[in-house]
């Protein structure tokens, strides 16, 4: 486990087991209140989350403003994987998203290092996911009933 400040937001960076009970339902009430209430029916527990290491970002009340999840190499796909990415919806627009997402990838390249980082991205994010470095794989697919991409970043090219 390990916190840092940057920018008005306290990072913690934990696995499942280290969550506490608060930390846990503030997790899983974000993600429901976006994943479930605005975008539709949608299981969240899925079973990856104990195989995962945890981000979460809170502002300097306490409230949690952010998280994601980094699945372990092997647990989804042969690579990491950062997934369940989401900001509150009172934050959107900030920069919070950006920079949660560079906070994950730091975590991951330290967790997992010189390995790719594989994400299944909402299409319409697909500009935001390459500009921090991501490239699409194959077609868009459906997952949950929204479009999606496979997209990785730090492949080796192929000699």
């Amino acid at each position: 486990m390990s916190g840092a400040s940057g920018g008005g937001i306290a990072w913690r960076w934990c696995r499942f087991a280290e969550l506490g009970i608060d930390q846990l339902y503030d997790l899983l009430a974000l993600r429901s209140r976006v994943f479930v209430l605005e975008q539709g029916p949608y299981l969240d527990a899925d079973g990856l989350d104990r195989r995962a290491w945890h981000l979460q970002g809170r502002d300097a009340g306490g409230t949690l403003q952010a998280c994601l999840r980094a699945i372990e190499p092997g647990a989804r796909y042969a690579e990491p994987s950062i997934g369940r990415v989401v900001t509150a919806p009172e934050v959107r627009g900030t920069g919070l998203g950006r920079a949660l997402m560079r906070e994950g990838l730091a975590r991951c390249a330290g967790q997992w290092p010189g390995q790719p980082v594989r994400i299944s991205a909402q299409a319409r994010l697909e500009r935001f996911y390459a500009e921090l470095g991501f490239s699409a794989e194959g077609e868009a697919y459906l997952e949950d009933g929204i479009a999606h991409l496979q997209m990785v970043r730090g492949r080796r090219a192929a000699a």
